[in-house]
């Protein structure tokens, strides 16, 4: 990483590398978050498989 930075910096572009480190940073921010909403979906189907399960055992209790 440390070549690309310094020929780019030689070359004066330093507006592109910013640029190119804003984007790299917010597409890694992306998916760490699509990542994580993956993961609690699938926590909340594990939760409402868990509850339909338990209202079929208990569904026929009338209080």
């Amino acid at each position: 990483m440390s070549a690309v930075t310094e020929f780019v910096l030689s070359r004066g572009d330093l507006a592109d590398l910013a640029l190119f480190l804003w984007a790299s940073g917010a597409s890694a921010l992306l998916v760490q978050v699509l990542r994580e909403n993956a993961a609690a979906n699938r926590r909340f189907d594990a939760f409402l498989r868990e509850l339909a399960r338990f209202n079929a055992r208990h569904g026929d209790i009338e209080p």
